[in-house]
């Protein structure tokens, strides 16, 4: 899986390039996002404008990514799509778990401010 990687200050802006994370690829995201994690990556801002489906072996590589940088850091996500945003509202992931914004200016700005 292709991911395209941008420093902005503390924060790493990623963004995966398929249309899908599901089970083919989520593996292979996760493993990813583990490396940029240990490259001493903590700010990560995932941008999802490309991801058009999400299954839930997806939201388990997402999860996962979350609970690798714990407290040390922090994960936002956004440009999330409307079939995307019914996955994560139905699974109430929206609500407490993740931190969502509707675009990089909004998700960049909520990192600074604490990283």
């Amino acid at each position: 899986m292709d991911i395209e990687t941008k420093k902005e200050g503390a924060v790493l802006l990623a963004k995966p390039l398929s249309g899908r994370l599901d089970a083919g690829n989520a593996p292979e995201f996760k493993s990813h996002m583990v490396d940029y994690i240990l490259q001493d990556n903590m700010y990560i801002a995932i941008d999802l404008s490309e991801v058009e489906f999400m299954d839930s072996s997806g939201l388990s590589a997402l999860l996962s990514t979350l609970k690798t940088i714990g407290d040390r850091g922090r994960l936002v996500l956004f440009g999330i799509c409307p079939n995307v945003a019914k996955l994560f509202s139905i699974t109430r992931l929206d609500r407490g778990v993740f931190e969502i914004h509707e675009d990089r200016k909004s998700a960049i700005q909520s990192m600074n401010r604490v990283a």
